[in-house]
């Protein structure tokens, strides 16, 4: 198998760079990181050497490169089919795809208002109009998706759907926003995570501030 390297952003702020890599981490696939941090206004200009768009994340995969989180969860889970990145079930891979769709397009105003911040003391903030309304949903997408499953991921064992949302989980506690029970005991099965925990030890001993992450 052909070396993975996997350019990231800034731990405690990328939430498009967690995607893929809590992904990869989680279910066991081999690859190298590269982390290329943000700590310029707008970005640091080192990722274009490597990514067509300027943005991470990025894999290299033996000189093929490939953006955008879930078109990598793809491309990996074709590359190592029983790593239980996409669900085995047709119907549970199309269900994953279309929240993995609606996280890419969707939920602007709770990404807006709360950005990835895994340093940030747990603390409210007054919330904008629109936000609570993206948490509803998100909340309606995890219960349905553990209810048919039977948990405790959305498709029974973690997946790349779940990493699609893994940054989600970080802003609901991070801003202490009010959500159901059920929505807790998610939160808490990807926190036990191995692989959360090691991204998250990593974030926490980062020093670079992005100030217009820090609401």
């Amino acid at each position: 198998m052909d070396k993975l390297t996997l350019y990231i952003g800034n731990k405690n702020y990328s939430s498009w760079s967690f995607r893929p890599w809590i992904a990869l981490e989680g279910c066991g696939v081999p690859f190298e990181e590269v982390l290329i941090p943000f700590d310029f206004p707008g970005g640091n200009p080192r990722i274009r050497q490597v990514s067509p768009t300027g943005k991470v994340p990025l894999l290299d995969h033996d000189g093929f490169k490939l953006w955008e989180s879930l078109a990598i969860i793809e491309y990996v889970a074709e590359l190592f089919p029983h790593a239980g990145l996409l669900p085995g079930d047709r119907k549970d891979r199309a269900l994953a795809r279309a929240y993995g769709m609606e996280m890419l397009s969707g939920f602007r105003a709770l990404r807006n208002a709360c950005p990835m911040n895994m340093r940030r003391p747990v603390s409210r903030l007054d919330l904008p109009e629109g936000v609570m309304e993206d948490v509803a949903r998100i909340e309606t997408i995890w219960r349905e998706a553990r209810s048919r499953s039977g948990g405790p991921f959305l498709f029974g064992a973690f997946s790349g759907a779940d990493a699609m949302f893994a940054p989600v989980v970080s802003r609901l506690e991070r801003y202490d926003i009010d959500v159901a029970a059920d929505t807790r005991d998610y939160m808490a099965a990807m926190k036990a995570l191995p692989a959360w925990r090691k991204w998250e030890a990593a974030a926490l001993e980062e020093t670079w501030i992005v100030p217009e992450d820090e609401a």
